[in-house]
C-alpha cells in the first residue's frame, strides 16, 4: 500500500459517535492489551511452559536442574546479549560460532605454550579484534552484514582448523577448567560471568548515549547520520561488542572441555539469532531489549530440557520448536511496527 500525502486528501468529517467516552475508552483499552501482548508474550509464555514443567516432573525444580540449564545455556546468553545490539542496529552476525571457534583454539593454543589465564583472557580479545574486522567490512566496502559474516564465517571456520590442523589442542594444565567449571558459593563461575556480562550489555544499550545511537541507527540510519550520529562507527562498534562475545562464550566453552576443536560453537549462531527474534527484538532494527533475548534464550532451553526430563520424542522438540518461535513472533508483531 502506498503513503498517500494528506494534502491532497479532501477533508472529511469525523463522524461523532453516540459513545463517546464509551468508544475512547474502548480503543484505549484495546490499546493497552495489543502493547502489552506485543511486550510480554514471550514472557507470558515461558512463565506458562515453567509452571507445567514443575507439574509434569518432579525433577524440574530441583536445584541441580536449574543450575545445568543455567550452565549449559550460558554461552547462548553471552552471544544472544551482544547480538541484541546487533539486531536492534539493523544488522546481522552470522559468524559468532566461528569467532567463537577461533577464539577457544588460540586460547587453548596459548594455555599449553604460555599461561591458562593468558589463553582464557586473550579468547575474547582475539573475538573483538574478529568482529572489528566484520565491522570495517561492512562499513568500509559497503556490503550487506548478512553477505559480509556468512562470508566471514567460512573465513573464520577455515582458520579455526588452520591453527589446530584438525586435532584437538588438549590442555592439561589443571587451572584451565575454572572458568568453565568451578563455583562460587554454588554458583557456576561462567553462570556469574555471563550475569555480568548481560547487565553489562543492558545498561550500555539503554544508559548510554553509544545504545541511545544504536536505536537511532536502527530505526532510520539516514536519519541518524542528519542528525550527526556516526553510523559507520556505531555499527563497527556492535559488531565489535559482538566479537568479544563470542570471545567470552569460546573462552567458557573451552574451559569445559579443556581442549581446543575447531568446530566448538558451530551452533551459537542460529540458536542465538533464534532466542533473539523470539524475545521479540525487530528484525528490521530500531525496537529490542536485553532481557528479551535472555527471555528467548531460556524459553529455548526449557523446550530442550522439559523433552529430555519427559523422555519425549526428540523427533517432535524441532516441530514444538518451531511452533512456538512462530506464534510467538506472531504474537509480539500485534499492532507492531511495519517498514
Amino acid at each position: 500500500m502506498t503513503e498517500q500525502n494528506p494534502s491532497a486528501a479532501p477533508a472529511v468529517e469525523k463522524p461523532v459517535s453516540s459513545g463517546g467516552v464509551g468508544d475512547r475508552l474502548q480503543g484505549l483499552v484495546g490499546g493497552s492489551w495489543r502493547s502489552a501482548v506485543q511486550r510480554y508474550a514471550v514472557l507470558v509464555m515461558l512463565a506458562l511452559l515453567f509452571v507445567v514443567l514443575s507439574i509434569a516432573s518432579s525433577a524440574f525444580l530441583s536445584k541441580e536442574n536449574l543450575l545445568n540449564i543455567l550452565s549449559e545455556q550460558t554461552p547462548l546468553l553471552i552471544v544472544a546479549g551482544a547480538g541484541t545490539l546487533v539486531i536492534i542496529a539493523g544488522g546481522f552476525d552470522l559468524s559468532t560460532g566461528s569467532m567463537a571457534a577461533v577464539a577457544s583454539v588460540c586460547a587453548a593454543w596459548l594455555a599449553v605454550r604460555s599461561n591458562s589465564y593468558v589463553g582464557l583472557i586473550a579468547a575474547p580479545v582475539i573475538g573483538c579484534l574478529l568482529g572489528t574486522v566484520n565491522g570495517l567490512v561492512i562499513t568500509g566496502l559497503r556490503i550487506h552484514s548478512f553477505l559480509a559474516t556468512l562470508a566471514s564465517s567460512l573465513v573464520y571456520g577455515s582458520l579455526a582448523l588452520l591453527i589446530t590442523g584438525g586435532f584437538l589442542i588438549s590442555v592439561d594444565d589443571p587451572r584451565f577448567p575454572v572458568l568453565g567449571r568451578g563455583q562460587v558459593g554454588g554458583l557456576p563461575n561462567a553462570a556469574l560471568l555471563m550475569a555480568g556480562f548481560v547487565l553489562l550489555a543492558g545498561l550500555l544499550l539503554n544508559r548510554t548515549v553509544f545504545g541511545r545511537h544504536v536505536f537511532a541507527v536502527g530505526g532510520n540510519a539516514e536519519a541518524a547520520e542528519l542528525s550527526g550520529v556516526r553510523v559507520s562507527l556505531v555499527r563497527i562498534g556492535t559488531f565489535a561488542f559482538s566479537g568479544f562475545a563470542a570471545g567470552l562464550a569460546g573462552a567458557v566453552l573451552v574451559s569445559r572441555i579443556a581442549s581446543g576443536q575447531p568446530q566448538t560453537g558451530r551452533d551459537l549462531t542460529l540458536q542465538a539469532i533464534a532466542a533473539v527474534i523470539l524475545g521479540g527484538t525487530s528484525i528490521y532494527g530500531g525496537v529490542g531489549a536485553v532481557w528479551r533475548s535472555v527471555v528467548g534464550v531460556l524459553l529455548l532451553a526449557l523446550i530442550e530440557n522439559g523433552f529430555n526430563l519427559l523422555n519425549a520424542n526428540p523427533f517432535l522438540r524441532d516441530l514444538v520448536t518451531g511452533m512456538i518461535i512462530v506464534l510467538a513472533v506472531a504474537l509480539s508483531a500485534i499492532g507492531g511496527r511495519r517498514r
